[in-house]
């Protein structure tokens, strides 16, 4: 009895000294209250439960979802649900949970990217974040958090505006805008397609006109006189019987008979 009382306490002690560091995370000992030692990655990690404890740090990409109002270039206040991608480097997981504390996102992310935020979205409209220059914005904001946290162990990957709801009113200015453009890009199409059309017909009256010039500035009197004499010389050489009269210039058929 006694011995499988004591192989149970080794085993209770054994699982009580070892931690799970899971895919993603990294762990490192604190021992009373004091960091010591190297950060380990996934796998078991032994300790002593009495005087030490196993602070869990994750590496991975962390999502950090959060809403709150951005400020606009016109004074507005813009509702934004917005994530920021992030991952903190193995090397300075250390330096973090002493300078910082575990409280790190709270107390760098988080503040540092509410400034940021704060002053990029203050130099555009409330419309730009509702239209193609939010992807400017996104860019500016993780550029500027990057610049803000160079050095302490944080690499912004990303920071996404998922939602913007603008203040009432502003959707229907915005709506009645584009209607107007699309619009003014109708007229400027039915504008473009008549004066094509106009200028079609002016090529075409100039082509009759020139046709006509060229026919006009054929009938000649010799022209005339030519073709009067041509008409005259069939007519003669025809077998039916007929009568002339002439001056010499252009015939005139007064009858003739029929075959």
């Amino acid at each position: 009895m006694k011995t499988k009382i004591f192989i149970l306490g080794c085993i209770a002690a054994f699982l009580s000294s070892c931690a799970v560091i899971r895919p993603g995370d990294v762990g490192i000992k604190q021992n009373f209250g004091k960091l010591k030692g190297k950060t380990k990655t996934q796998g078991l990690m032994f300790f002593n439960p009495f005087t030490s404890t196993i602070v869990r740090v994750p590496i991975r990409t962390v999502n950090k979802e959060i809403r709150l109002n951005l400020p606009s270039k016109e004074g507005l206040n813009v509702q934004s649900e917005i994530s920021i991608l992030y991952h903190i480097e193995q090397d300075k997981v250390s330096e973090i949970i002493s300078t910082v504390g575990k409280r790190y996102e709270q107390t760098l992310i988080l503040s540092t990217f509410r400034s940021a935020s704060a002053d990029v979205c203050a130099r555009f409209f409330a419309k730009d974040m509702h239209s193609g220059k939010r992807g400017e914005i996104e860019k500016e904001i993780k550029a500027q958090m990057s610049r803000l946290l160079e050095g302490r162990g944080f690499v912004i990957e990303a920071v996404l505006l998922k939602s913007i709801t603008l203040p009432k009113g502003l959707y229907a200015a915005i709506e009645g805008k584009l209607r107007a453009e699309q619009e003014a890009q109708q007229m400027q199409f039915v504008l473009q397609r008549e004066e094509k059309e106009a200028e079609r017909k002016r090529i075409e009256a100039e082509g009759i006109r020139d046709a006509q010039l060229i026919i006009k500035e054929g009938i000649t009197e010799g022209n005339i006189k030519w073709k009067s004499l041509e008409v005259l010389r069939e007519i003669s050489m025809s077998p039916n019987a007929k009568l002339i009269l002439t001056d010499g210039k252009t015939p005139v058929l007064i009858g003739g008979d029929k075959d």
